[in-house]
């Protein structure tokens, strides 16, 4: 893509009322607009990576058998009622339409699962079975002041597992836990990221979040580094250290970022519907549940707070926009210019996503926006390298430089494309 097309800008300043480094980043490289307090707008660079990170998530959830499929945002009433929800959730959203008719706006989607679940499974044959989406969610967060770690609108990739038994359901549940380490190692922050044991709620005893590491979480975990284990603060207690074998000594306290979660629902949404299976006796027998959330907006958010420097955002590859920024300093018409267009057009005839600042600007400004949007490689292509036939090549997480010619670059980058 040509810079000089992708319709959004570069912004010097961030707005005033933005606090959180990832919001305030990611307005100014050009990837979000904020419309209101938790509502942003993904921009062409910010859809790019929603979608890189949806593809990373796909992947894994697809290899331990889930189905994708799309549900609504406007929920049934009755459905709500059925499990009590409608009037003890507080951040639900609720919308009456001119006929009087009230509906949900979904927040999650237990109450529409489970009804379309009882459709299709009616026998021990028809189990187990993982249903999963990306699905934009709705929930009245009066907090909104984290960017896009926490919104009133955000897109989530919810998956529920439906089970005969407590042993098929947890041996599902082991299966959830380990996809989602290898997403967030894809992701590029599993490094920081630790499976955590935090409260059940009404569910069950207690549910397992994946925390990730940073000064700008808003949850307190205790972490032991060395068995890769934490433990919220909310669920801290001496009874669980001994369950888990933890130690207080071995424990460091921290601030974290939930970027996951998964739940052992039981038979607790199973019941009010009447989703039941025939064993193989015969005898009706409720259907056990489980739910596993991913935010991509808030693990989005999370990679710039976490990984963001002092110049802007640092993109893992896994996850950039784009492979490459290629920035030419050369005038229009130049040889230089020539000379970029040929590496651009050579570079993405072999599918290297490439972002081409093709902009009439100083070369200190191309390259303050290139650390800013923080596209993991940067080729530069200036007055001296040229006559040599050269390129300039730089990661985005190095200082030093390298030059190759253009040929080598094309074989280089076609070999490692992601």
């Amino acid at each position: 893509m040509r810079q000089s097309q992708l319709f959004t800008k570069t912004r010097r300043n961030a707005p005033t009322d933005e606090v959180a480094k990832n919001a305030q980043l990611l307005i100014r490289a050009g990837y979000i607009h904020k419309e209101m307090a938790g509502v942003y707008s993904y921009l062409p660079l910010g859809l790019r990576v929603i979608k890189k990170i949806e593809s990373v998530i796909r992947n894994e959830i697809e290899k331990i058998g889930g189905i994708e499929l799309l549900l609504p945002s406007f929920h049934p009433k009755e459905n709500w009622e059925k499990t009590g929800r409608w009037n003890s959730m507080d951040d639900l959203y609720k919308v009456t339409d001119s006929s009087k008719r009230e509906v949900a706006l979904g927040p999650t989607h237990e109450e529409i699962i489970t009804p379309l679940a009882k459709e299709f499974i009616s026998s021990y044959k028809d189990l187990p079975a993982a249903l999963y989406q990306f699905q934009t969610k709705f929930r009245m967060e009066l907090r909104s002041k984290s960017g896009i770690l926490r919104g009133r609108e955000f897109i989530m990739k919810d998956l529920y597992s439906f089970h005969r038994d407590q042993k098929d359901l947890d041996r599902f549940y082991e299966k959830a836990k380990s996809a989602y380490t290898e997403i967030f190692k894809k992701i590029g922050i599993g490094e920081k990221t630790f499976l955590t044991f935090a409260s059940g709620g009404s569910f069950s005893k207690y549910s397992h979040e994946f925390q990730t590491l940073t000064g700008a979480g808003e949850d307190t975990i205790y972490v032991d580094q060395k068995r890769g284990l934490a433990v919220n603060k909310e669920v801290y207690t001496d009874a669980l250290l001994k369950e888990l074998g933890l130690k207080k000594g071995d424990l460091v306290e921290e601030k974290a970022i939930e970027v996951g979660n998964i739940f052992n629902l039981g038979s607790k949404f199973s019941k009010p519907f009447g989703l039941t299976y025939k064993n193989e006796a015969g005898e009706e027998t409720p259907v056990l549940m489980g739910c596993y959330g991913i935010g991509l907006g808030r693990v989005m958010g999370t990679v710039v707070e976490v990984l963001g420097d002092e110049k802007g955002i640092v993109w893992p590859e896994s996850i950039a926009p784009f492979q490459i920024h290629l920035i030419s300093l050369g005038e229009k018409g130049s040889a230089i210019e020539k000379s970029a267009e040929e590496l651009y057009v050579g570079l993405t005839k072999n599918d290297v996503s490439v972002l081409f600042d093709d902009r009439d600007l100083r070369a200190g400004e191309k390259f303050a926006d290139a650390d800013l949007i923080g596209i993991p490689y940067r080729l530069v292509l200036g007055k001296e390298t040229h006559k040599e036939g050269r390129v300039e090549l730089k990661k985005r997480t190095e200082e030093k430089t390298s030059l190759h010619t253009k040929e080598e670059l094309i074989s280089r980058f076609t070999k490692i494309h992601v």
